[in-house]
C-alpha cells in the first residue's frame, strides 16, 4: 500500500548520502553484494512515498479501551486507519490502532501501529475457539500468578540442583538434558528429536553445504558425494525437492568455511528417508585431497520467468514482477502479505497470526497483482507456526510460517523467492524492493493493485530506532518518502544478487514516510534456524 510524491519523468528518489554508511569489512567479505537492479524495475514517473505495513497483534482482552474506535469517524480514530474498503468487497475493514510498547533503551516508549481482526470492536466469528481474546484480563493475570506459584513450588520441592543440571548441556523440550556431544550425532536422544534438527545448513554466497557434528560446523568435501546424499540434505533443510549438487574450489569460498572439512564415508546408506547425513558414524575429518567442497541447490527460486516488460512509469506492479508475493485472507478478508518460499510454505509476520492461528479461518491467494478478484482460487491452509518467543509488546521474533494443504504448481505468475544462506550479508546502502497492497495515501483506502518501491537497506545504527536487535533490519529513506506503513505486514523485502532473496518480512513502523523513521523488518537471515527447523520437523512427519 502506498502514497505518492509526484516526480519528473526519469527522476529517482535517492537516500540521503550523508546518512548511509557501509557495514564493517567482515560483513562485506561474508557475503556483500550490491543489488543489480534491472532497468525494467525502475519507475521513471512517480516514486512511491508510502508503502503500508501494519503490524497486528491479538491483544489479550480485546480492545485496550472500554470503547472501540469509531470505524468511519476520522476525528476519533488513528489517522492512519484506512477510511474504507474498495466497493468490490462486502467485508468490513479490520481496525488499526496505536499500540504502545516500552523498549529496553532508557525506558523508551514507542507508539507502533497494530491491527487486529476485530470489526466494530467485536470478535470475528469462530475466533473465540483459537485465542484468549475473550478472556478477562484479570483471569489471565490470575492464571499467570498460579502458574508462577506452581513453578516456585516445584523448584523448592525438587531442589535448585535440578534446575542447574542443564548447565553446559543441551536442554530437551521434554525437560531432559543431554550432553552436547550427543547433539547432531544421528541418534535421537531427546523425546521429540530436537537434538537432531538444524544439523545441516547452506552457507555464504556460494551455498556451501555444512554439517554440524561434534560441536562444530564443517564444510562437506566433494569426494564420495552423491545425488542421494543431496536429496537427504535437502529434506533435512525442510524442502521436498532437490535440484542438484555441484563442487567449488575450496579457495573460492569465504575463509570461515575453510577451517573445518568433513567427508562422508562411501559406506553411507542410500536410504535417505531413514538416515541423516550428519550421522557421526559415517563422517571423517579429512584434508579433502580434491580441494573441492559441495554446493547444494534444493529448489529453483528467485527468478521471474514471465516478467520481461519494461515499466513505462509509476510503481504499480506488473504481472509476474513479484511472483512470490501472496495475499493472506482471514475469513475472506485481506489482512497481510507473505512470501512463497517453496511449493507449500509461506513466510509472513507472527503478528498476522498470533492468537488467530486456526488454519480453517485462513486462505491464501497467489499469482495476483489486483485484488479483490472475483472467483480467485482460495488455497486452504494446513498449519500455521509462529516463533514461540514472539509477543505483541516486543520488537523481535516477528516471524511465522504458513503451510498450504496442497503443494502449488509453479508457473510464470507463481514462483518462490530464495531464502538467504547462513552468514550471507546484505550491506547497508544496497537497494532492495518492498511490495504489497495498501492505501495510496495516508488514511486512504486499501489499494486494489500491488505496488512496489525501491528502498535502501540501513544498518541498525543508521536506523536510529532504540531497542532493535539482530532480529530487526531497517530499510527506507531517512529523509522520508518511500517507506512502510499499515496494510502490508508480512510482505517481502526482496534483494537481488544472482537471484532474488527474501531479506526481510515487514514487521512494524512508528510513522509512515516520516523523516528518520524507516520501516522495520524481521531479518530472515537471523530467522533461518527457526525456519528450517520448523520445515524439517514437518518434512519428517510426512515421510
Amino acid at each position: 500500500m502506498m502514497a505518492y510524491l509526484e516526480k519528473k519523468t526519469g527522476e529517482q528518489q535517492q537516500p540521503d548520502s550523508k546518512g548511509i554508511n557501509t557495514l564493517g569489512k567482515e560483513e562485506v567479505e561474508s557475503g556483500h553484494f550490491e543489488a543489480d537492479t534491472n532497468s525494467e524495475d525502475l519507475p521513471n514517473i512517480r516514486t512511491p512515498s508510502v508503502i503500508n505495513v501494519s503490524p497486528f497483534s491479538s491483544s489479550v482482552g480485546g480492545w485496550e479501551t472500554s470503547k472501540p474506535p469509531q470505524y468511519l469517524d476520522p476525528n476519533t480514530q488513528d489517522p492512519h486507519v484506512p477510511i474504507g474498503w474498495p466497493p468490490e468487497t462486502s467485508n468490513s475493514l479490520p481496525i488499526y490502532k496505536k499500540h504502545i510498547i516500552k523498549t529496553s533503551y532508557n525506558s523508551h516508549r514507542a507508539s507502533i501501529i497494530k491491527v487486529q481482526p476485530f470489526i466494530h470492536g467485536e470478535n470475528l466469528s469462530n475466533s473465540r475457539s483459537v485465542c484468549w481474546a475473550d478472556k478477562p484480563r484479570k483471569l489471565l493475570i490470575l492464571l499467570m500468578v498460579i502458574c508462577l506459584l506452581i513453578g516456585l513450588t516445584l523448584v523448592l520441592g525438587i531442589g535448585l540442583g535440578v534446575g542447574l543440571s542443564c548447565s553446559g548441556k543441551f536442554h530437551c523440550v521434554s525437560m531432559g538434558c543431554i550432553s552436547r556431544s550427543a547433539v547432531c550425532d544421528g541418534v535421537k536422544d531427546c523425546g521429540e528429536g530436537e537434538d537432531e534438527l538444524n544439523c545441516v545448513r547452506v552457507s555464504g554466497r556460494h551455498s556451501v553445504l555444512q554439517i554440524h557434528s561434534r560441536g562444530i560446523w564443517s564444510s562437506v568435501c566433494w569426494e564420495n558425494w552423491s545425488a542421494n546424499l543431496g536429496m537427504s540434505a535437502c529434506k533435512q533443510l525442510g524442502y521436498n525437492s532437490y535440484v542438484n549438487s555441484t563442487s567449488i574450489p575450496l579457495s573460492s569460498v569465504e575463509s570461515a568455511f575453510k577451517k573445518n572439512i568433513v567427508m562422508i564415508s562411501s559406506r553411507f546408506p542410500i536410504h535417505y528417508q531413514t538416515f541423516k547425513i550428519h550421522n557421526s558414524s559415517f563422517l571423517r575429518n579429512v584434508q579433502c585431497m580434491s580441494s573441492l567442497v559441495t554446493v547444494l541447490k534444493c529448489i529453483d527460486c528467485g527468478t521471474r520467468p514471465s516478467f520481461r516488460t519494461r515499466i513505462s512509469g509509476g510503481n504499480v506492479s506488473l504481472s509476474g514482477q513479484y511472483p512470490w508475493q501472496v495475499s493472506l485472507q482471514y475469513q475472506s478478508q485481506y489482512l497481510c502479505g507473505g512470501s512463497l518460499i517453496t511449493n507449500q510454505w509461506i513466510v509472513t509476520a507472527a503478528h498476522c497470526v498470533y492468537g488467530f492461528a486456526n488454519p480453517a479461518l485462513w486462505m491464501v491467494r497467489v499469482g495476483l497483482t489486483d485484488q479483490p478478484v472475483s472467483g480467485a482460487a482460495d488455497l486452504s491452509v494446513k498449519k500455521i507456526f509462529f516463533h514461540s518467543a514472539y509477543y505483541p509488546e516486543g520488537l523481535s521474533y516477528d516471524i511465522a510460517l504458513i503451510k498450504l494443504t496442497q503443494p502449488l504448481t509453479f508457473n510464470g505468475q507463481i514462483q518462490p523467492i530464495c531464502l538467504p544462506n547462513y552468514d550471507e550479508a546484505f550491506s547497508s546502502g544496497s537497494m532492495c524492493w518492498i511490495s504489497g497492497w495498501g492505501a495510496t495515501e495516508t488514511g486512504g483506502e486499501v489499494s486494489g493493485s500491488l505496488h512496489s518501491a525501491l528502498v535502501p537497506l540501513l544498518s541498525i545504527r543508521e536506523c536510529r530506532i532504540p531497542g532493535l536487535s539482530s532480529w530487526n533490519i531497517c530499510a527506507g529513506y531517512l529523509t522520508g518518502g518511500a517507506d512502510t506503513c499499515q496494510g502490508d505486514s508480512g510482505s517481502p523485502l526482496a534483494c537481488q544478487s544472482s537471484v532474488w532473496k527474501l531479506v526481510g518480512a515487514a514487521s512494524w513502523v512508528q510513522g509512515c514516510g516520516k523523516t528518520n523513521d524507516p520501516g522495520v523488518y524481521t531479518s530472515v537471515t537471523y530467522a533461518l534456524p527457526w525456519i528450517h527447523q520448523t520445515m524439517e520437523k514437518e518434512e519428517e512427519r510426512s515421510v
